[in-house]
């Protein structure tokens, strides 16, 4: 079966939503067989989550420095404002992150609204 096999309006959306549940989750299971006995202090987690901590810093990167779509048409001390501000907002409130995405946001959008 293949992406082009059946011409229907719908099944490129069942073919992606397939194709990005398998690809994710064949991973997450076997995270969860694999580390079920894995010490949250061992060398081998701790390099795990430094590394899943990097590529979700280095995304958040790439969208605040080299944006697509609406948020490539704000200016980038704006955008770069707006992560630090939320960042710190984030730390001051004890680490919540809903706290650090409404401060970033709500500066992305009034920042937006005033044509910066």
């Amino acid at each position: 079966m293949s992406f082009t096999a059946i011409d229907a309006w719908w099944w490129p959306y069942l073919f992606i939503l397939i194709a990005g549940w398998l690809a994710t989750n064949i991973w997450r299971y076997a995270g969860v067989l694999l580390g079920r006995k894995l010490d949250e202090t061992s060398a081998a987690f701790m390099l795990v989550r430094s590394i899943a901590t990097a590529l979700v810093a280095a995304v958040i990167a790439r969208l605040v420095i080299f944006p697509s779509g609406a948020l490539a048409d704000t200016a980038l001390p704006l955008r770069l404002g707006a992560a630090i501000v939320g960042f710190a907002a984030f730390l001051l409130a004890g680490q919540k992150m809903a706290v650090g995405i409404g401060v970033g946001l709500a500066i992305l959008v009034t920042g937006m609204l005033l044509g910066f």
